[in-house]
């Protein structure tokens, strides 16, 4: 079965407009009140074709705050022990190539970080209609490849917003250091998700966002995804394994030792992963 497109989402026609929109959702009320008075009119404006920049004055500052207090948010983790790395894939129909890379590839994660102290692993992923599924947590390659293969994609829309909500529920219960998401595709509220990945730049939780393809309106989404997150976006080459790999394996560094110990990865990895890591880097 072949998955339908993505159907179109409203976005702003500025595009500064958007990414001042975006920038103010976050999981706190006052942030959420302001977004009440400056946001709803631009939004309608923007639908009717009008100019629709949100007003210097009343915006700034609040992003200003916002982002200042997830700069602020330390991101921490007990003495030796393990990272924990939430794996989130879209298992949808037109995933199945990936899947199949992504369980070939798995393994690198836990090599990678043996040194680092060790990595355990939540599997999760979604496909069909409404299903979404959550592995216990898992601490070898073995536990997640045979979870993985277990898994046959199926025709769906996407359910992003089930993944970031496992994050932040996951990591109430016990720090999560780092969230991954590989996808294609984004056939939801993005106003929505970025409330939610707000709320993960509170908690200290990182999204980063591989996505597969240069679908636009997935790929703007998830640059804001990342950006409220304090996580990074990169796009790779659906068919090159290498990168997708390359990629993981450093979010799995970062996961389990840091961002020194993923600055110290990538001084010799490729422009793909440099650029991560320089994201990662910028407030």
């Amino acid at each position: 079965m072949v998955q339908e497109p993505c159907p179109q989402v409203s976005l702003y026609a500025d595009g500064q407009a958007f990414e001042n929109r975006l920038s103010l959702l976050s999981g706190h009320r006052e942030v959420v009140e302001l977004i009440k008075v400056v946001g709803h009119s631009s939004k309608t404006d923007s639908m009717t074709g009008a100019d629709n920049k949100l007003p210097q004055n009343s915006s700034k500052a609040a992003v200003e705050a916002f982002l200042e207090k997830v700069r602020s948010t330390p991101v921490t983790r007990s003495a030796g022990a393990r990272g924990r790395l939430i794996f989130a894939m879209d298992a949808t129909a037109s995933r199945e190539p990936a899947w199949d890379r992504a369980c070939h590839i798995q393994g690198e994660m836990f090599k990678q970080t043996a040194a680092l102290g060790g990595l355990d692993i939540q599997l999760c992923y979604y496909r069909g209609f409404g299903e979404f599924k959550a592995s216990p947590w898992l601490s070898s390659s073995d536990e997640l490849l045979e979870r993985m293969t277990r898994v046959s994609c199926q025709g769906g829309y996407t359910q992003i917003e089930k993944v970031l909500r496992q994050a932040i529920q996951q990591t109430k219960q016990k720090k999560v250091q780092a969230l991954v998401f590989v996808g294609d595709c984004m056939e939801e509220d993005v106003d929505q998700l970025c409330q939610l990945a707000g709320e993960l730049g509170m908690l200290g939780v990182p999204a980063f966002l591989f996505h597969e393809g240069t679908e636009p309106v997935a790929q703007r989404a998830f640059k804001q995804i990342a950006r409220l997150s304090r996580g990074a976006y990169c796009s790779f080459d659906a068919t090159s394994a290498g990168q997708l790999r390359d990629l993981l394996r450093a979010v799995a560094v970062y996961a389990a030792g840091g961002r020194s110990a993923l600055q110290d990865f990538s001084k010799d990895r490729s422009k793909l992963v440099r650029k991560l890591t320089q994201q990662l880097g910028k407030d």
